[in-house]
């Protein structure tokens, strides 16, 4: 009786001794806004369209209704409620949420089927199932089969329908919904109304009902929206720094290549982090395994691509990190809103490099009216502070608590031998805490600010660029200053010659901007940089000639020269 008092805000909702049982062994105290509107619809049996985005709760709102209309039915040995997703993640989510729905309620049977798991244990299994969740694609490999039979569902649910609609399942959600009774309940959840969507509606519901719950941006106001901006081949580095600090229960860190994400879990594990990569290339055993150590804290960092994260449902995300800069706002939105799920806080934090990424998320920001605020990386001191207070905490509970006798005989000992209480302490500190030692180089995120006037010590670099390239002063200051630490204004002389360019640039910088400008391209061309040690090895093609008229050129042309090399002076 006592978890039905911890989930008493259900209790306008009438419900089942049952399912406030187990929403009280769930941990839900108050019922979301979706789910407050469309259970008592849903139950009525009217048809409903449910507007609202991933993360506000939607399962239990159709999830209740459902248990409730089976639990009432007689005969239970069909299916009588159907249950489309988009993913094989969403439906693996959902049936789990259903079986905890349905802990202490007899005889509700739910199965789920999706593709790249056994086809036979699926067979075994829907034989004795009455709610069936899966994705279109499988959902009609067993129809087909003739092993799964939607002749007696009462209710059928499309739930991500926009996003079903745009991984290409139309033609499989029609087909599936036709072959249902044509007295049935449907019932529709998306995050967007297209045109499809609307056509879908129109055909298979009758006068529904139409729910919204918030809109884009309650999508993301329980989210704290960050991002930091570090040197271009430092990002790895700034992640751990991050992770260091902030060390959040569960995180996901997002790449856009299968390979990045490989690569980067590959580095955390390496530091010591319990990290693994989710992508499209594993199998689905890999998958689900996976998720599985994500879900119980065995691992805590998800490193996942978009397509391979659609769908992950995990309500303790409390950070997720943009390695890579989002393609496009829907892949943000998406993002982003794996964490502060369900009213809880979350936060992201975006990792750029350079001006060029800062304003394409400042861009993605605005269109998606997200407030977007610039924070730094912690240094060392900065996390061994934090890992500190929260060592001492631990050393105040346990003062709190009362040492066994054996221990404070060790102190009396000690004390004995001639070392003080100050030593001991320290020493037992060593002990217990010594491992958890930052070992990681700092990331400087501030800007040096340099001052020509002030600079009397440059070094020069060369790059394979010249004027053949059509390149000009300020193509080079841009892909300096947006790779490395350095302004505009840091930049010293720049001597542009056919075939190749000299720039001068701070020497306390000049390992830092060769590095940095790995990779680099200026007007489309791949760059090289190195260390300039010897003159041009070709002089500027200056023209000449006997006549007044070429040696107006020769004049011109130096003065042509003179003026790009002092540009930047």
């Amino acid at each position: 009786m006592k978890a039905i008092t911890e989930a008493a805000g259900f209790r306008e909702l009438e419900l089942s001794a049952q399912i406030m049982r187990a929403l009280g062994d769930m941990g839900f105290e108050e019922p979301t806004e979706i789910q407050k509107n469309a259970i008592p619809v849903v139950r009525s049996g009217r048809d409903m369209i449910g507007r609202s985005r991933t993360g506000t709760g939607k399962t239990m709102a159709f999830a209740i209704p459902a248990i409730e209309m089976i639990s009432k039915e007689h005969d239970k040995s069909n299916v009588l409620a159907i249950v489309m997703l988009p993913t094989r993640e969403l439906a693996m989510q959902c049936c789990e949420e259903i079986r905890k729905l349905t802990r202490y309620c007899e005889g509700i049977r739910p199965v789920e089927v999706y593709g790249g798991a056994p086809m036979d244990r699926q067979i075994t299994r829907l034989k004795r199932a009455n709610i069936v969740i899966g994705t279109p694609g499988r959902i009609m490999d067993h129809m087909r089969r003739k092993t799964l039979k939607l002749d007696h569902v009462k209710l059928a649910v499309l739930d991500e329908a926009d996003e079903m609609l745009s991984m290409g399942f139309k033609e499989d959600m029609e087909t599936i919904l036709r072959a249902t009774p044509d007295v049935r309940q449907t019932v529709l959840f998306s995050a967007t109304m297209p045109e499809a969507i609307l056509s879908i509606t129109g055909e298979f519901q009758n006068d529904p009902v139409m729910i919204e719950s918030g809109n884009n941006k309650l999508t993301l106001e329980n989210i704290k929206q960050t991002y930091v901006d570090v040197p271009m081949g430092r990002k790895s580095d700034a992640l751990k720094l991050l992770l260091y600090y902030y060390a959040p229960k569960l995180s996901i860190v997002f790449c856009n290549t299968k390979k990045m994400s490989e690569e980067i879990a590959l580095s955390l594990s390496q530091s010591g982090f319990n990290a693994e990569a989710l992508h499209g290339d594993l199998k689905q055993s890999q998958r689900t395994a996976v998720m599985e150590k994500f879900r119980s804290g065995i691992v805590n960092i998800l490193v996942a691509t978009d397509v391979a994260a659609r769908g992950i449902d995990v309500s303790d995300v409390g950070y997720v990190f943009n390695y890579d800069i989002p393609q496009n706002n829907e892949y943000y939105v998406h993002r982003i809103g794996r964490t502060g799920r369900i009213g809880k806080q979350g936060t992201s934090i975006t990792i750029c490099s350079g001006r060029r990424q800062v304003i394409l998320l400042q861009n993605i920001a605005r269109e998606t009216k997200s407030s977007l605020e610039q924070i730094d990386v912690p240094s060392r001191d900065d996390i061994n502070y934090r890992i500190s207070e929260e060592q001492i905490a631990d050393v105040e509970k346990a003062i709190a608590e009362p040492a066994s006798e054996r221990f404070r005989d060790m102190v009396n000992m000690l004390l004995s031998r001639g070392y003080s209480l100050f030593d001991i302490a320290a020493a037992g500190m060593k002990l217990n805490f010594s491992e958890k030692e930052i070992k990681i180089n700092d990331i400087v995120t501030e800007r040096k600010q340099f001052s020509k006037n002030g600079i009397t010590d440059f070094s020069r670099i060369m790059l394979n660029i010249g004027r053949a390239s059509r390149v000009a002063p300020n193509h080079i200051v841009a892909s300096i200053t947006e790779r490395s630490l350095l302004h505009g204004g840091d930049i010293g002389k720049i001597e542009i010659f056919d075939d190749h360019s000299v720039v001068s640039v701070p020497s306390s910088s000049l390992d830092e901007v060769i590095d940095s400008m790995y990779g680099a391209k200026i007007c489309g061309r791949p760059v090289q940089v190195s260390l300039y040690e010897k003159k041009p090895r070709r002089a500027p093609k200056i023209h000449s000639g006997n006549n007044r008229r070429g040696k107006t050129i020769q004049k011109n042309t130096r003065r042509d020269h003179r003026k790009a090399s002092q540009r930047h002076k």
